[in-house]
């Protein structure tokens, strides 16, 4: 998986703060491994629904 974040948003989001270039890299890596353990915490439910608990 790659780009699951949006460069624009995070930018807005950062404000008046500079983001390094490899910095949405580690972010998108970051977002992955969360998505990853959401998935399985569901699946360890017996859920296919991804829920905001398994945050």
């Amino acid at each position: 998986m790659s780009d699951l974040v949006v460069k624009a948003a995070v930018k807005d989001a950062l404000a008046e703060k500079n983001a390094a270039g490899d910095f949405y890299e580690a972010l998108d890596e970051e977002v992955e491994e969360l998505l990853e353990e959401a998935g399985a915490r569901a699946e360890a439910n017996s859920r296919k629904t991804v829920q905001p608990r398994d945050l």
